[in-house]
């Protein structure tokens, strides 16, 4: 790699259309009554990480500054100012540089940042400590994500020490710091349709690689060669992996977050693959288990229709008025019963849960929130309360099994089986929809589908 390529972004399709723009407009107003009068919000954008010397990670935004402004260039501020006359939404961002946009790629620049992303006033990013101290002074509370950039939390002090340091002159600083994750991050919770659209099509794509993987998958490959295989499939939509990939075959699928993907798969073993793409920032999340060599051992179908039914039950609760714990607990019913059955747990079901005893075999939760962040923000507790699951809330649903060799008290041909099987639900007004429903996972369609591509 030489230097005129060491800090290239990747390609990704262009999320900002008008109906996007209006979205984004949307999303600012509602935030903006939220804070209220008075107020000021102040949202800078993620820093550029470097990977090793002089060569950058692939820049990915501040997921709640991607919600709010839809900008994706690295040194930005959003600023959001209920009221001011001059215009509410202010975007601090680089100028335009026909020198450096040769080297590292193209600019929005002031005018861009106005006509194409919705911004009333932009200014070029090397004056914010002249200009944002004057949008501070006058406010009484100031909106912020602290604690996530410790260099930026200092610039944004500095600020309003300098306003403090004029108060005999009659200026007027913020007396009140507010966390914006209280208000962003429950906005963010609730997926509008637009940002259900983009899920559902993340999914498919994501769908679309687990099937090539399959369809590859044969004795004697590398983990990382049916990884090759997802990431063709997200490339190809113009789409990035949402996380590290996890393809984990043998005892590796009882590693809940293997990413080495370096060892040979085995005739006889299984093969767990967790992966999804992100799709102009909103991620998929599917994971699906099956047999390297295309049939299921009768140990490895037992176990995997336990999950199966387990995960059926868990999504059947993934309903309005249920708790977020409702899924959770459905599942490990199921998987208790599951292991009394196949005795690989002694006693009663209820006894055992209440025990604790099936976090030998099962020790993560049933699912997690989903959106721009892979565990997307957002309360699973009100008060101490489970929150009650309502329409727009997207989660996954992914129950499993994992018993390594070596488990005391369980019979050999148990070892090294470990299954998860999970999928993306959104919470609808009458129920549920699977957003990831045409992943396969029946026993008899994965059997048919492994090792069947060219």
């Amino acid at each position: 790699m030489n230097a005129t390529t060491r800090n290239a972004r990747r390609p990704s399709a262009d999320a900002f259309t008008p109906a996007m723009a209006k979205e984004l407009a949307r999303r600012r107003r509602q935030l903006m009554r939220a804070m209220g009068q008075g107020s000021i919000a102040v949202i800078p954008s993620a820093p550029v990480r470097v990977r090793n010397h002089d060569v950058e990670y692939p820049y990915r935004q501040d997921s709640d500054f991607l919600y709010l402004t839809g900008f994706t260039e690295p040194g930005a501020v959003a600023v959001l100012v209920p009221g001011r006359p001059q215009g509410e939404y202010v975007l601090f961002c680089r100028e335009r540089d026909p020198v450096m946009e040769t080297w590292h790629g193209r600019r929005a620049g002031q005018e861009g940042a106005v006509e194409r992303f919705g911004a009333d006033d932009s200014f070029p990013i090397s004056d914010v400590d002249d200009i944002l101290p004057g949008l501070l002074e006058d406010r009484v509370r100031v909106y912020a994500t602290l604690g996530r950039d410790q260099d930026f939390d200092q610039k944004l002090m500095g600020w309003v020490n300098r306003l403090k340091e004029q108060a005999r002159s009659g200026v007027h600083p913020p007396h009140e710091f507010v966390s914006l994750e209280y208000l962003l991050h429950d906005m963010r919770l609730f997926k509008s349709r637009a940002e259900i659209r983009l899920m559902r099509e993340a999914g498919a794509i994501s769908t679309r690689a687990h099937v090539r993987a399959m369809k590859a998958c044969r004795p004697g490959m590398m983990e990382y060669e049916i990884e090759a295989e997802l990431l063709y499939e997200f490339r190809r939509a113009g789409t990035e992996p949402a996380y590290p990939s996890i393809v984990g075959g043998g005892a590796n699928g009882c590693i809940l977050h293997y990413t080495e993907n370096n060892a040979r798969l085995n005739d006889g073993d299984l093969l767990l693959i967790d992966a999804g793409c992100e799709l102009q920032g909103y991620a998929s999340d599917i994971t699906r288990t099956f047999p390297v060599n295309g049939r299921f051992s009768p140990a490895q179908r037992e176990l995997y229709e336990v999950v199966l039914e387990a995960q059926y039950a868990a999504i059947e609760q993934a309903v309005p008025g249920n708790h977020w714990n409702d899924p959770h607990m459905a599942a490990v019913k199921v998987l208790t019963r599951g292991l009394v059955s196949l005795g690989l747990l002694k006693g009663r079901p209820a006894q055992l849960i209440k025990d604790g005893a099936y976090r030998q075999f099962y020790m993560h939760r049933t699912g997690h929130w989903l959106g721009l962040d892979v565990h997307d923000v957002g309360d699973y507790k009100l008060d101490e309360t489970w929150r009650l699951l309502e329409p727009g809330m997207v989660m996954t649903v992914e129950p499993g099994l994992y018993i390594p060799a070596g488990t005391k008290g369980v019979p050999k041909r148990f070892h090294d089986i470990g299954i998860r099987i999970e999928d993306d639900v959104l919470v609808t007004a009458d129920g549920y929809d699977v957003l990831t429903r045409d992943c396969p996972k029946a026993p008899d369609e994965i059997e048919a589908l492994v090792g069947s591509g060219e």
